[in-house]
Parts: C-alpha cells; structure tokens; sequence
C-alpha cells in the first residue's frame, strides 16, 4: 500500500501555502524529453500525487486535458478550490496504484516529491498500463540537501536549518531512502530501455522567511512530530524563527532569503 502522510485538512492547507511548483530547471527537461519522443499536440497528462496542484499547474498549458489525482480528499478540496477557472485542469482523489484513465491514453505522466511513497512495483505496472507507445514519465524531487542562505550569514542559516532536519529525523518515514538515494532504485525498477536519471540539479528561488517556516510545516515529518508532540513542535518553529532573524539581524519575517535545493529528475518513455 502506498504511505499515507498528507491526509488531514491542516497539512493540505499548508501544503497548500507553502509548497511550490517545479522549478523551471526541472520544466525544461521534462518537457524537452517529452517532445524529443512525441509530436504536438499532447492529448493527455497525468499528475500523481499531486498534492494541492503545484505540479499540475505547470502542465496546463501543454495539454488538450490534464487529470490530477491524489489519495488525500483534503489535499484535492483544496487544490480544487485554487483551480476552479481552468477548464482542461480535472482533480480527482485516487490512489496512485489505480489511474482513472484508459489503457495507452497518456502522453506524459508526473510525480513531484511523490513517488517515493507509492507502491513501486504496483505503480509502475499501473503507469506500463495508460502509457500510450513512446509516452513519458518524470519523477522528480527535491533531497534533504537544502541550504538557506542570506548574504553573509548563510553558514549560519544553514546550521540552524540542519539542526531542525536533525531534529525531525526521528520522525521521517523509512520510504524517504528513495529520496536521499536519489530515486536510484526507483530509476531501476523502470522496465524501459530509454531512461536516464539526472542528479544534482541545483536550484536557487527567493522565499521569505515566514515562507522558509511554512515549507518545515508542510514536511510529513514535521507533522508526525506535531501529532506526537504537539508543544515541542510549535516551540521548534517559534525557536527556529527566533534564530533566523537573530543571525541575520531584522525583525520581519517578510525579509527576503534564498533557498537553494539539490534536485533529481528521472525521465523514461515506453517503447513504440
């Protein structure tokens, strides 16, 4: 069965707020892959896991028809509610291992950040089944590897970030593997002959600091340890906030910062 982290209607809702699309970096691969393997126009697009719709969104503008699904009711209310004004863009709540679309019907499929919780083998059965010949898949994710930094201050900032990743560590779920190895064992159970796993992919976008606080709610660890320790979790953030602004010496979490991920990307195509 896949892990079921994202369910209740607080995370959605931070996860919402706080999680953002693919970076541009991961778009261009994606979609240079896809058009090196299939002619315009793309019919179909599929988004697994989607979350509350960050991934999905990018896709819109490529396909006659995008289906988005997610496990979480919550996580797909609340995606709903920011996409009601997008006619080719269809949500649905369903498991990954069972794709509501039709045999060989899709162009390109997605997973940010949520392959690694699924059922491999299940998955990637279901995937072999709505590909249609020469279709793509793109799974990718950002790693642990995070760093924020502000002008002369970021070995500081970093240190601070590490310290709360290691205190959440005991909270993380063991499929979290997958991410810090870079999705290599996910790359090897692909059955295609056409893939390629991409690491490293360093990306760098502007957050604030209220944001950078928002992002350490939405993680699946972060939650488990607010669900058991409730107070300590919320003196974690208020501690972390507390230190943010001390080292870089403002008051407003508005004050700008850059964070910088380690990405990886693993792209494949079924064959013709």
């Amino acid at each position: 069965m896949a892990t079921r982290l994202f369910e209740g209607k607080g995370h959605a809702s931070v996860y919402k707020k706080y999680r953002f699309s693919p970076p541009q970096e991961i778009q261009d691969l994606i979609f240079n892959y896809l058009g090196e393997r299939l002619t315009k126009p793309y019919e179909l697009a599929v988004d697994v896991g989607c979350g509350t719709g960050q991934s999905a969104r990018i896709l819109v503008p490529y396909f006659q028809k995008v289906i988005a699904t997610d496990i979480s009711e919550a996580q797909i209310e609340e995606a709903k509610t920011s996409d009601k004004g997008i006619p080719n863009l269809n949500y649905i709540a369903s498991p990954a291992e069972i794709c509501p679309v039709d045999d060989a019907s899709v162009d390109l499929l997605t997973a940010c950040a949520a392959v690694h919780w699924f059922n491999i083998e299940t998955f990637l059965k279901e995937v072999d089944r709505i590909l249609k010949p020469g279709g793509c898949l793109a799974f990718f994710t950002y790693t642990p590897s995070m760093e924020v930094h502000y002008k002369d201050r970021s070995e500081q900032m970093i240190k601070v970030f590490n310290e709360v990743q290691d205190i959440l560590a005991q909270y993380q779920n063991e499929k979290v593997k997958h991410v810090k190895t870079g999705y290599k064992e996910i790359f090897e159970a692909i059955p295609y002959t056409d893939k390629k796993r991409i690491e490293n992919i360093i990306t760098k976008s502007p957050m604030s600091i209220g944001e950078i606080l928002g992002l350490i709610q939405t993680f699946s660890m972060y939650q488990s340890y607010l669900k058991v320790e409730p107070e300590k979790a919320k003196e974690l953030l208020a501690t972390t906030e507390q230190r943010f602004l001390e080292i870089m010496g403002v008051t407003s979490l508005d004050t700008s910062v850059e964070l910088c991920l380690h990405n990886v990307c693993v792209l494949a195509s079924k064959p013709k």
